[in-house]
């Protein structure tokens, strides 16, 4: 039921790399043909709560600047995410599911943690001990740039069946569609087992408070039978879509000192090599410029067969090129199906995600910057040693440095990504 009451729900990027917008509508006929008083109530329930309910609180939530604490210092002072969450609280204390209990956590020195605790709901002859872990996070990533006339990240805007703003699809649905269906099952007398959600509110920074909580929570959790994490995306609203197994990541900002301070460049230009260029020179050793193609050994794996075929059997149906918006005339790195696929869930890719050192274009003077700083994002096979790979890069990105300049990695971190261990039958997702 849980796949019910997200149908329709896709969390994906359509209208621009910052422009985030969540499908608002509910397909209907997917569960009335089948016939089903259960399915029937179900899609009608999820219809009338998701209109009247869901969506205005959804919206009030796009407006929360709530940013991770990655992204602000001061989250504490400014108050964002407790006002989201307990916004997310508010709305949940207002469902009708028997049994459930809700409690706000903040531990100390931590972002706090949202737990919603709902009892099985099974016929009296039926005994059931499992546990069902449903996950999903309140906090966001910056608002960033790109956004399109009439658009913004704190303003929600509905266009046709899309609502826009900053965190709708990412996550902000993730407690909503746990408890609404929940709720829609209860209400069709459809059993199920005893369902924990939690909320968390540093997932953007990397989950660094989770598994204090995890850990804190150990003897009320004890040992989920199934884990939902609802925090993934989709290619279609047709069918119910697994995750299989995720990228991990290493990031860091390569800095590039070549003079203690700026000089007119009319005098130095041709004599004092560009901070700019010397950090693309860096950046070659680590990716072909041409191709894109990550040259270090150590961020790359073997891929599974079974995900090799698992790639293929979804390339047959989608191409996943398409979903991206393109500039008149563009074009992917690869073009066939298959290999689109690979290079976003087995092989490593770069993307430079932040710059500091330049000034905007309005303000550019003729001066030679003394150094120029590059956010680099890795991201690296699911099977892929993270701490390695981190170590591969510093040690290409900062051995024998060009003419000499002063080459940092700084504020390096790295994340595991994962596989699961049955999956042969199932699709992979990023």
């Amino acid at each position: 039921f849980f796949f019910q009451a997200e149908d329709g729900i896709r969390d994906k990027l359509v209208t621009g790399v910052q422009t985030c917008a969540l499908p608002i509508y509910r397909r209907r006929e997917a569960l009335m043909t089948a016939a089903n008083p259960a399915a029937t109530a179900i899609v009608e329930h999820v219809d009338d709560v998701w209109e009247h309910s869901v969506m205005p609180s959804l919206v009030e939530y796009v407006r929360f600047p709530c940013v991770s604490v990655q992204f602000d210092a001061q989250w504490r002072e400014h108050g964002h995410l407790h006002r989201a969450i307990e916004h997310l609280r508010q709305w949940c204390l207002g469902r009708p599911i028997d049994g459930m209990s809700i409690e706000l956590l903040e531990l100390d020195g931590r972002t706090p943690l949202l737990v919603i605790d709902i009892p099985a709901h099974l016929p009296e002859q039926l005994t059931n001990t499992d546990t069902v872990l449903l996950y999903g996070h309140c906090d966001k990533q910056p608002e960033m740039v790109g956004w399109r006339d009439g658009l913004g990240p704190w303003t929600p805007v509905v266009e046709g069946n899309r609502l826009y703003g900053r965190g709708g699809a990412d996550d902000g649905y993730a407690t909503y569609a746990a408890l609404l269906a929940i709720e829609a099952a209860r209400r069709a007398d459809l059993p199920h087992s005893r369902c924990v959600v939690l909320i968390e509110a540093s997932e953007e920074s990397g989950s660094p408070d989770l598994p204090a909580y995890v850990d804190h929570l150990r003897d009320r959790l004890g040992t989920p039978t199934l884990v939902i994490c609802l925090d993934s995306g989709c290619l279609d609203d047709r069918r119910l879509w697994v995750t299989t197994s995720l990228r991990g990541l290493v990031a860091g900002t390569l800095r590039v000192d070549i003079l203690r301070e700026g000089v007119h460049s009319g005098e130095a230009s041709g004599v004092v090599p560009s901070s700019f260029r010397i950090a693309r020179q860096l950046i070659e050793r680590i990716e072909d410029q041409d191709t894109g193609r990550v040259k270090l050994p150590r961020l790359h794996v073997d891929i599974p067969a079974d995900r090799r075929a698992q790639i293929e059997a979804t390339a047959a149906e989608f191409r996943i090129a398409d979903n991206f918006p393109w500039v008149h005339g563009a074009e992917p790195v690869v073009g066939d199906a298959a290999e689109q696929l690979l290079a976003q869930t087995w092989q490593p890719a770069l993307s430079i995600t932040g710059a500091e050192g330049m000034p905007s274009v309005p303000m550019a003077g003729n001066v030679l910057r003394p150094q120029t700083s590059l956010r680099l994002s890795m991201r690296i096979p699911p099977t892929c040693d993270p701490a390695a790979a981190q170590n591969a890069m510093v040690e290409a990105l900062t051995t024998d440095a060009p003419y000499g300049a002063h080459v940092q990695f700084l504020d390096a971190h790295h994340g595991p990504g994962w596989k699961d261990r049955k999956s042969t039958r199932l699709n992979s997702s990023h």
